[in-house]
């Protein structure tokens, strides 16, 4: 299992960097994931530091970049139309309607999100 672990994130990892001129990743707490008990198990098979590291690496020697969000960053619970931050969402809420009128699917909004905060940094 381990192996083919490794080799499916080597071939991902060298996809997305040769694909793309950056790739955005969202710094987990993967430790604090795992006491979600119905995901634990699927969230410890992933080995995302290790996908994490194999990207930065190859980002690193085909002069491209990778680029980091802070974990507390509430990508998902910020409205990616006006800005309005929910102060609070339970997982299992999967889209939700801003003030604005916005209909937010959590993953789709959390990744517009996490596209805006990237380009706001600065990447040397």
């Amino acid at each position: 299992m381990a192996f083919a672990r490794n080799d499916f994130q080597h071939k991902l990892s060298k996809q997305l960097i040769d694909e793309n001129q950056a790739v955005i990743v969202e710094t987990l707490k993967v430790k604090n994931m795992l006491k979600n008990h119905c995901l634990a198990k699927s969230i410890a098979d992933a080995g995302w530091h290790s996908l994490i590291t194999k990207l930065d690496y190859k980002a690193k020697q085909a002069g491209k970049h990778l680029v980091n969000i802070d974990q507390w960053f509430a990508s998902s619970k910020t409205c990616s139309c006006c800005g309005r931050k929910q102060e609070s969402m339970l997982l299992n809420i999967r889209s939700w309607t801003c003030e604005c009128g916005y209909v937010a699917d959590r993953d789709i909004n959390a990744a517009i999100n996490i596209k805006h905060q990237a380009s706001s940094i600065k990447v040397y």
